[in-house]
């Protein structure tokens, strides 16, 4: 939905000629329906301004009640109700500001992102389904015009270098996973079912026999949905495995890839293993030069038949 700035002078807005005005207007009343605005938002109690809220306080660290309420546009009174609403839930808790006795840091309770978990994934589940019946080139056009509408109604939001988070896996990034690698994997390079079975598998494993002191995944996000992932096993008491690194085609030439990568490498040397290893193939040149150039060399390259195509897989190590 796409709104006008109070602040805008009456005669800018009197140039703007009425079938401008009308054609936006009738992209609102298209875009509202389609996205569910107009009923109970994404099937809960909560209002759309509730989820937005909620959804700030879980992407960033300790935010005040100002801040979010000068970058969200709401009134301070409006602003405060909810978030008391929030508190009386046990889903907010508030701490003393270090810089400033007059704020108060706003965190999120384990209770906070619970609820807002299924909410989350049941928006990414909505945006999936509006975007499922259009083809790949469709898909990608309407990215890029998403993109012109921000950057020409919001020039200042415009970065060159849009923010990335990593964060821990939460319930449906497993299933994210696969699924990525399975369409990725089918749509560049020919692979057959058999891979999203293999990848199906790891992360099962992973899953199943989970180690937090020695494992971790990472997954990425650009701009609230997910982008990317990498995992980090054991295979033995010091050895490390790099497994499932992947990026969305839209997050590439981000240097995300080498961060995922970097991250693997630093949890490996601070859990105290000697030798970090992957398995990868010789067609996957991107990932190839990432762990090049971060010193794995490769110490093992073995021709075989898999995914429905004559591959050269390859084993790789990295001393720690």
């Amino acid at each position: 939905m796409i709104r006008g700035m109070a602040s805008t002078p009456d005669t800018r807005r009197s140039s703007v000629p009425t079938a401008h005005v009308k054609a936006l207007r009738g992209f609102n009343r298209f875009y509202t329906q389609r996205i569910g605005v107009l009923t109970p938002y994404l099937g809960s109690e909560l209002s759309l301004t509730d989820v937005r809220v909620l959804y700030e306080l879980a992407h960033r660290q300790q935010p005040t009640a100002t801040e979010l309420g000068r970058d969200l546009g709401l009134d301070a009174g409006y602003l405060s109700r909810i978030l008391r609403r929030f508190e009386s839930r046990q889903w907010l808790t508030r701490l003393p500001s270090p810089n400033d006795a007059r704020q108060s840091l706003l965190q999120l309770t384990e209770a906070g992102y619970q609820a807002f978990a299924p909410l989350q994934q049941r928006s990414r589940d909505e945006a999936a389904a509006l975007l499922a019946p259009l083809p790949h080139p469709a898909r990608q056009e309407l990215t890029r015009a998403l993109a012109t509408v921000q950057r020409l109604l919001d020039p200042s939001a415009a970065s060159p270098t849009p923010a990335v988070v990593l964060r821990d896996p939460q319930p449906g990034d497993m299933g994210w996973v696969v699924q990525q690698h399975g369409e990725v994997y089918a749509r560049e390079y020919g692979w057959n079912a058999e891979f999203e079975a293999l990848v199906a598998g790891i992360v099962a494993g992973y899953v199943r026999d989970y180690q937090p002191e020695w494992e971790r995944c990472w997954i990425a996000e650009l701009g609230g949905e997910r982008v990317g992932s990498v995992f980090v096993v054991r295979k033995s008491k010091t050895v490390a495995q790099l497994r499932l690194l992947i990026l969305a085609p839209g997050a590439r030439g981000l240097g995300l890839g080498a961060r995922l990568t970097d991250e693997c490498i630093s949890f490996a040397r601070n859990k105290g293993y000697k030798k970090m290893v992957l398995w990868t193939n010789s067609c996957l040149d991107g990932a190839r030069a990432i762990y090049a150039k971060r010193g794995f060399t490769m110490v093992k390259s073995e021709p075989y038949t898999g995914f429905g195509k004559e591959l050269v897989g390859e084993t790789w190590e990295l001393p720690l």
